[in-house]
Order: C-alpha cells, then sequence, then structure tokens
C-alpha cells in the first residue's frame, strides 16, 4: 500500500497540514519540525506527488536557469558547472528541481522562455548572463514574472534583483596591479562587447589607466569574435602593433589558456616576454604552464546566492530588488613579471 502524508504525521507525531507545509517548505514551520517531518519520510520512504501538488498550490517546485546562447560553447567553459552547482545546493535545500533552457540562439532562448511562463512550468527563473538590450530580460520585466541575474543589468538595475561582482573595481585593481609592476602597454583581450560584464571591467580598466595617466589605446582592445574566428591572427596583429603590449588582461582563463598555446607556438614566453592576468580561477589554473594568475570570482556563491534571492521573490513577489555583490580575489601565482 501507498504511503499517505497521514502516515507521516503519525510518526512524526504531527497534524497532516504541517506535514504539508514541511513539503511546501514553508518558512514557519521550526527547523526541528522540519527534521522530524523529514525524517518520517526518509524511514516510510514516503515521496511527495510534486504533480499533484503543483496543481493544488499552483507550484511546480521547478526553477527555470536560461544559460546564454550557444550552450555547447556554454558547457566548455568551467564558469556554468559551477554556478550551476551553487543553484542546485540551493534548490535541494528548498525542495526544487531545475529546468535548464536548452536553445542555442537568441530567439530560441526567447521563445522557450516565454513558454515556460506562459505553460506554467516554472515558479521563477535564473538568468546566467546579462546582454545589452535583451529580449528575455525585457519581456520577464514586463510580466513582473519572478527572476533573478547573475550579472549587472544593463537596464533597470534598480529594480531588478541581481548578483554580481563589482566588475569595475576588480578590472581596475588588475590593471592597477600590473601599472605597479612597471607595465603601461596593456592590452584588454576577449570578452563579449554585448554583455555587461565585458563593459563594466572595461571601464575599470580605463580608469586605471587614466589614473595613472597612461593614454588609452584602442588598438589594445581585442574582441572575442575575433579571437573565436581565429585566435592566432588576432594575436599576432596585436604582438605586430609598433608597441606591442607587455600585460594582458584576459576576459576568463579558457581564453588565458588559448592565448597561451599560441604564444607557445609563437615561441614567445610567459611571463618573461608578455604577462597574463585573466578572471574566473578554474581549477586548471593552478596547473597551467605558468601557473596561472587568476581573479577568483566565487562563482559557486553566485549561483547559490541567485537561487536564495529567487526563493525570497517567489515566497514574497513584492520584496524589494536589491543588488548582491560577491567579494572577489586576485590569486597570484605565476604569469606575471615585474619590469625593470
Amino acid at each position: 500500500m501507498a504511503v499517505t502524508i497521514k502516515d507521516v504525521a503519525k510518526v512524526a507525531n504531527v497534524s497532516p497540514s504541517t506535514v504539508s507545509r514541511v513539503i511546501a517548505n514553508n518558512p514557519r514551520i521550526s527547523e526541528e519540525t522540519k527534521r522530524k517531518v523529514r525524517k518520517a519520510m526518509d524511514q516510510l520512504g514516503y515521496y511527495p506527488n510534486f504533480q499533484a501538488r503543483s496543481l493544488a498550490n499552483k507550484s511546480t517546485q521547478t526553477i527555470g536557469v536560461i544559460m546564454p546562447s550557444s550552450t555547447n560553447y556554454a558547457f566548455q567553459n568551467p564558469f556554468f558547472p559551477e554556478v550551476l552547482r551553487g543553484i542546485s545546493v540551493k534548490a535541494h535545500e528548498i525542495g526544487y528541481g531545475l529546468y535548464l533552457s536548452t536553445g542555442t540562439k537568441e530567439d530560441e532562448i526567447y521563445q522557450e522562455v516565454v513558454s515556460m511562463v506562459q505553460g506554467g512550468r516554472v515558479d521563477g527563473i535564473i538568468l546566467l548572463y546579462s546582454r545589452v538590450n535583451d529580449k528575455v530580460m525585457n519581456y520577464l520585466f514586463e510580466e513582473k514574472f519572478p527572476f533573478i541575474v547573475v550579472g549587472r543589468p544593463n537596464e533597470h538595475p534598480d529594480q531588478i534583483t541581481h548578483v554580481d561582482n563589482d566588475n569595475v573595481s576588480i578590472a581596475k585593481q588588475v590593471t592597477e596591479y600590473f601599472i605597479a609592476h612597471g607595465h603601461e602597454r596593456i592590452a584588454f583581450v576577449g570578452g563579449d562587447v554585448d554583455l555587461v560584464v565585458t563593459k563594466d571591467r572595461l571601464v575599470g580598466y580605463k580608469q586605471a589607466l587614466k589614473e595613472a595617466n597612461i593614454p588609452f589605446e584602442p588598438a589594445y582592445i581585442v574582441q572575442e569574435r575575433f579571437l573565436r574566428e581565429g585566435g592566432r591572427e588576432a594575436i599576432k596583429e596585436l604582438l605586430s602593433l609598433p608597441n606591442p603590449p607587455t600585460a594582458l588582461v584576459v576576459a576568463d582563463d579558457i581564453m588565458a589558456f588559448g592565448m597561451m598555446s599560441h604564444f607557445e607556438h609563437l615561441e614567445i614566453r610567459v611571463p618573461d616576454e608578455i604577462s597574463i592576468i585573466s578572471f574566473n580561477n578554474v581549477m586548471l589554473a593552478e596547473y597551467s604552464k605558468p601557473p596561472l594568475t587568476s581573479v577568483d570570482i566565487n562563482i559557486f556563491q553566485l549561483g547559490y546566492e541567485a537561487a536564495n534571492c529567487l526563493n525570497e521573490r517567489m515566497q514574497n513577489p513584492n520584496v524589494l530588488a536589491k543588488r548582491i555583490t560577491i567579494p572577489a580575489k586576485m590569486i597570484e601565482r605565476q604569469s606575471c613579471k615585474k619590469l625593470s
């Protein structure tokens, strides 16, 4: 015979309505009671019927997670599995499942989000990127659907809850680190110019140059699309400038590894001939040759806090929007050299 809520209530010595509230993770129920009820559920092998419950209380117990377009590329970048790990841990704590977007083009993702919202497939959405003029974000904002952004929204940042690092400040610190090490010819490499994170880091980079009275050199900005089209050509072009850069601020570790491999082919030694600092501090950064100086942006925490904020918003749609800033810190390794 199937185990019922009444059986669980009997073993836990609580009322059936309390069991229901524990399953719904109602904040009014004490942690002690939740533990007692969950223990009884485990003991009896009781599994809530989420479909039946979602019909009853209009909740799907599911969070939609929207990847950037070109999902294949996203999954190759360790940032995404790690941010998903953070989201999953919080989702598990509150008894939610995840629904991942699978679209590879912006229009496909937009259609997918509309069907998630209109079809009542998810209770809330986490956007794992922030793009300039993003159709998806504008749609969710206009629909007043519960959503959270990992990154800084380009429009309405005060009305949309978002979890981010202070990218202006981090990029400024990285550039200042190079300047303090005697570098003046510093290039800014990679990053999609449509992403707000790239815009913010460029601002920080330029601020550091300005404060050090170093003129900004547009030729030192290499965009991600040039790297993707022909990385080695873009690098060659950069190094064949009349005054080639001696240091590179690179958008993320994966891109930095690609560049280090190009340098090896071109017989250019890192850090003796060129210094590199990148972002994300993925596990491999420690093991690259040479080990890569990288900014640890606490990827797991970005995901966990995003899911935490979404849970708050799903419980109370009128909660005020806020910005959560996750601290970041540069991990010094051997990819930078002091210029004498």
